[in-house]
């Protein structure tokens, strides 16, 4: 994206690297940064700027994109996204669903460890405070969940649209999980921490392309049953 509020890139290696001495080291005491959204193009790490791939290249007037592996030919979703890169030229699929793939992983994870702050970093206002109210109830009751997200194994368009300036695009997650919730004496009361478990999620993520935020955050969620 040479723009960097008109389409997303995430800097993947970063990312991965920050995440895993995150994990290995623990929370550091003092002044922190907030977590890296992976929808963002550059990431300032240490006061350096990582540049990303650029944006989808420019196409012939006339010429639509094409979405093939993740929405059909003459879909709804695949109207919506010729919408969504009409209005954003820098916008490109591949990296958007890359993102998103590490936005999943790092929602469904901060979720199950009760992280507030890096889903309050990658939710929306509203989904954000009933993914709070869920651990604050959890915690309440003394329950805690391990979730170990195995593999993402397809992510699909289910649909896309633009009001006004305002994008929205539906992906359908095809992951495979490992997940179990103790009660406070230590006790298995839902799922099974040896179990593989296929899930299918739904969510839809938006901005607002006149923003300078390059930033999309998750508004909604589903499961699919």
């Amino acid at each position: 994206m040479h723009d960097p509020a008109s389409t997303i890139i995430f800097a993947l290696l970063a990312i991965f690297v920050i995440w895993k001495l995150r994990s290995v080291l623990g929370t550091r005491t003092g002044p922190q940064r907030p977590p890296i959204n992976p929808f963002l193009r550059r990431t300032d790490i240490e006061g350096k700027i990582v540049p990303l791939p650029g944006a989808a290249p420019a196409l012939p007037a006339g010429q639509a994109r094409s979405w093939t592996g993740y929405a059909e030919p003459d879909s709804k979703a695949a109207a919506g996204l010729d919408a969504i890169a009409a209005a954003s030229p820098g916008f490109a699929i591949a990296p958007f669903v890359s993102g998103a793939k590490t936005a999943y992983e790092m929602i469904v994870t901060a979720f199950a460890s009760g992280d507030r702050t890096t889903l309050q970093n990658l939710l929306d206002k509203s989904v954000y405070d009933n993914f709070a109210r869920a651990i604050t109830a959890r915690e309440a009751r003394g329950d805690t969940v391990t979730t170990k997200v195995i593999s993402v194994d397809q992510v699909s368009v289910d649909d896309a649209r633009l009001h006004g300036s305002s994008a929205e695009i539906v992906l359908r997650f095809h992951a495979r999980l490992v997940s179990a919730t103790r009660n406070k004496s230590g006790s298995v009361i839902e799922g099974d921490p040896e179990r593989v478990v296929e899930t299918i999620n739904i969510w839809t993520f938006a901005r607002d392309l006149a923003s300078r935020d390059p930033n999309w955050k998750l508004i909604a969620t589903e499961t699919a049953h």
